[in-house]
């Protein structure tokens, strides 16, 4: 049975709900990989929003089981309060839902050291969400974190908390001057936390190599996407771990022979949030445009995100370093209405010469410029459309021209919001 994966191959934001979503549909088994609740999927889904940060998107289907895998890093109180509006909506997470228990747990410290660190970075800040995801990873590799395991286990809890929480206090107030915690009242708070969690924690690499072995269809889902891996995104302005499909299988505990189906999902156009290079960018009227019409603001944190021309170099670079089996485009339908539309086909460096390439470092990228090709528009509406063939006859030499650019099929085209609104080839 297959075990898809699906990547972000931009900057993130690219609508992986609503493909997850499809997905999430047709699998018994869904698993968060990495990341925290600094990023979120939106799903439609039967005319409901969902905006899901931490929760597996098959949460919605009541006979699919959801695993957060020891990859993620996980706030509890976030986390809690997520559990909270689906049960108020009617979604039961008790029996369906499971958090690794080597999964780290974003402590209060964290979240104020991101902070402290971007105030204190000034005009070179990396542009975080401040809700201490590098800080957690921080601590996971200099292994003095705190994990879902010390969470449940109150004895454990305290003696880290104290311990950890020490050194940490000694940082916020020596280094950046800010205001200790006390360690006492985090050790209550959090270990009424463990109380409301320990029903949730499990073996998710046991548990997803158990439905592996008994032919259950399996679909792993991450956070951010191919551009924010700490390797090979725009480093430094990436996030804190590995949003790759091969990041899956470590933040999961599985082996890459289970793995049967890479995904990748981008829209017809860019966008990011947060700085860094962006090559394609559009600050003019075309970019408020598209970022209007695409209701291009952030899940988690409602920032406008930047808006630029499709960047096929960018995407031919996730085709290779994901091992794309295919592609899902989303939000075609936002280019209506625009009479030329554009795509990067490579870049110009500033001494003349040209690259089709993803360049390695953030220095290379900085000085490159784009080189576009030119396709008309469309102005009709798509978003009615109930096959591929039915879409107008700009809009299918568009993708063409697209899947030659990356080197990978387009099986999906996404020409709205809502789930059904997606063409499957």
């Amino acid at each position: 049975m297959p075990a898809n994966i699906v990547v972000g191959t931009q900057w993130g934001d690219e609508g992986k709900g609503k493909i997850i979503d499809i997905l999430a549909s047709r699998a018994d088994v869904v698993v968060r990989s990495q990341g925290g609740n600094n990023a979120g999927h939106t799903v439609v889904n039967n005319g409901e929003v969902y905006k899901l940060h931490l929760v597996p998107s098959g949460i919605l289907y009541p006979n699919a089981l959801n695993l957060i895998g020891a990859g993620v890093v996980l706030d509890p109180k976030d986390f809690i309060s997520e559990l909270d509006n689906l049960e108020s909506r009617g979604i039961k997470t008790v029996g369906h839902l499971k958090v690794d228990p080597r999964a780290q747990i974003v402590m209060p410290w964290h979240i104020a050291l991101d902070g402290l660190s971007e105030a204190f970075r000034g005009g070179k800040d990396i542009g975080t969400t401040k809700r201490g995801i590098g800080p957690t990873y921080m601590d996971k590799y200099e292994r003095c974190g705190i994990r879902m395991y010390d969470l449940v286990h109150p004895e454990v809890l305290a003696e880290k908390i104290q311990s950890t929480g020490k050194l940490k206090n000694e940082i916020i107030t020596k280094v950046y001057g800010g205001e200790a915690f006390d360690l006492d009242a985090v050790t209550r708070e959090y270990t009424e936390y463990g109380k409301r969690l320990l029903p949730y924690m499990d073996d998710v690499s046991v548990l997803t190599f158990e439905a592996h072995k008994a032919g259950k269809t399996i679909m792993f889902e991450g956070a951010q996407a191919t551009l924010l891996d700490i390797d090979f995104g725009t480093y430094p302005y990436v996030t804190s771990s590995h949003p790759l499909s091969a990041g899956v299988c470590v933040g999961t505990g599985v082996g890459p022979k289970v793995i049967t189906n890479i995904i990748g999902v981008a829209k017809a156009y860019t966008t990011r949030v947060g700085k860094g290079p962006f090559p394609t960018e559009l600050d003019d009227a075309t970019g408020d445009q598209i970022r209007n019409v695409g209701g291009e603001f952030g899940t988690t944190t409602g920032r406008p995100r930047r808006t630029g021309w499709f960047d096929a170099v960018i995407v031919r670079h996730s085709v290779r370093v994901n091992g794309l089996d295919s592609l899902a485009i989303n939000k075609l339908d936002t280019l209506a209405n625009i009479d030329t539309l554009k795509m990067c086909v490579a870049y110009k460096k500033p001494d003349g010469s040209v690259i089709k390439e993803f360049p390695p470092t953030l220095e290379e990228l900085e000085g490159c410029q784009p080189i576009y090709e030119e396709f008309p528009g469309f102005s009709e509406d798509i978003s009615k459309c109930s096959s591929f063939d039915e879409l107008p006859a700009n809009c299918k030499s568009y993708i063409a021209r697209l899947e030659e650019l990356v080197g990978c099929h387009v099986s999906m085209v996404g020409i709205g919001p809502d789930r059904s609104q997606i063409l499957e080839r």
